[in-house]
């Protein structure tokens, strides 16, 4: 059964609510109509596009990276609280992929779990010192790359991070990184 415009405006609106990064193409999708109906319904509701809802969660976030400019991270930060834990999205493009095969290079996903390793350190620097890391499966063209990261320890100079990089709800990377950070303090209660 097709819906009415009203009706779809109104579930456009509780979906994208309910989970604001959710893509353009996957509303589309979801509701089956194309895009550029999701998009007029998004404008006539006033409601702004995913890099700009992605934007408006990160200005709510509690703290600010302090490690390395915003714009050097790898990836959009939704999330941190530093010496704690952080969540990037990074969405795959063309340009991160291999032309031929359109599967993303390795190096992005590590240069997204690295730079949020960087960000969630409490200090004004902040370097990786070792990263083992592991690919369980490679990422496509056109998926997203939900990167969430978390302090295990902090003794002194090093921080020991994991990170864990998904699609969907599957593992595609994990690394475990050393950090190396000015100052031997970290928050207060914050090493497990």
């Amino acid at each position: 059964m097709k819906r009415t415009k009203k009706e779809r405006q109104a579930l456009l609106k509780s979906t994208i609510e309910a989970t604001p990064f959710i893509t353009d193409e996957e509303l589309a999708e979801k509701f089956l109509v194309s895009v550029q109906t999701i998009r007029l319904d998004r404008l006539e509701l006033s409601i702004p596009e995913l890099r700009e809802r992605i934007k408006n969660v990160a200005q709510q976030q509690l703290d600010t990276v302090k490690a390395l400019p915003l714009e050097e991270v790898i990836g959009e930060i939704i999330d941190l609280q530093l010496d704690e834990a952080a969540i990037s999205i990074l969405d795959i493009k063309s340009e991160h992929v291999f032309s031929r095969t359109k599967i993303a290079r390795g190096h992005h996903l590590f240069a997204q779990a690295n730079s949020l390793a960087v960000a969630i350190i409490n200090d004004e620097l902040a370097l990786t010192s070792k990263a083992n890391i592991r690919f369980t499966r490679q990422v496509k063209e056109g998926e997203r790359v939900v990167a969430k990261a978390k302090v295990n320890r902090i003794e002194g100079y090093r921080t020991t991070v994991e990170v864990t990089s998904y699609v969907e709800k599957e593992a595609v990377f994990s690394g475990q990184f050393i950090m190396f950070r000015s100052t031997g303090e970290g928050k207060e209660g914050s090493a497990t």
